[in-house]
């Protein structure tokens, strides 16, 4: 199947999920996770409605953004080294894998100095896998406290990657902890704007839907060139 289908195919799914939860779909924004993926193949991505990249590596990042469209949003999904925030501090939109205060300094004195706020979610290890990165879900309220200390860092919300499983239904409990942890949060700090929760892939997407998830970041639903292939890459 072509990028163009798999899209249409996706959106479909993505309705479906949200009118199952009484949601609009509207409120579902689709990143796209371009790791590996050709800037040719992005392009028909991009040409087929989606209008955010997201990217793991600073390097590929750096080397495909000037290939592809300007005005295409740009997101930042991987572990990100404190050495690297200077190469994409003005690349991109939102960073959704904060994990650190080491790191969040380093954005705000990067961000201050060029005269910008940084959007920017906190990672969450909500499964508690030691191969992850993320903050453990008892440290996420005081983490999202202080970070009102920065000012020019703007924290919008948290972001989980769920385990690796074969039936999405065991990544549930995740995405609904990860939810009510904003809720709490939202609660704790009524004047912060924290409207974005980052969770689902290409296996779990319609759960993650489900369980009130604003942003997908999928990759293999949209590149691959099977259905299988994509259940099986995740």
């Amino acid at each position: 199947m072509g990028v163009q289908e798999n899209i249409r195919r996706l959106r479909e799914k993505i309705a479906q999920a949200a009118v199952r939860a009484g949601r609009n779909p509207d409120e579902v924004r689709l990143v796209a996770v371009t790791k590996g993926v050709p800037p040719e193949r992005v392009k028909e991505a991009l040409a087929a409605g989606v209008r955010a990249c997201g990217e793991n590596r600073v390097q590929e990042l750096l080397a495909k953004q000037p290939l592809l469209p300007a005005g295409t949003e740009w997101h930042f999904i991987g572990h990100l080294q404190t050495n690297k925030v200077k190469y994409i501090i003005d690349r991109i939109n939102l960073l959704h894998s904060l994990d650190s205060w080491r790191l969040a300094r380093e954005i705000d004195r990067l961000a201050g100095r060029r005269g910008k706020e940084m959007e920017v979610l906190v990672q969450v290890n909500v499964s508690g896998e030691k191969t992850k990165s993320g903050l453990a879900p008892e440290e996420v309220l005081d983490f999202l406290e202080a970070l009102g200390e920065l000012p020019a860092l703007r924290a919008r919300g948290l972001m989980t990657i769920a385990p690796a499983v074969r039936d999405p239904e065991e990544a549930r409990p995740v995405f609904r902890h990860l939810r009510l942890l904003l809720e709490r949060a939202r609660a704790r700090l009524p004047g912060a704007r924290l409207d974005c929760l980052s969770m689902g892939m290409s296996g779990d997407y319609p759960v993650a839907v489900e369980e009130g998830a604003s942003i997908l970041r999928i990759g293999t639903a949209i590149f691959s060139r099977t259905e299988e292939e994509s259940y099986e890459r995740g």
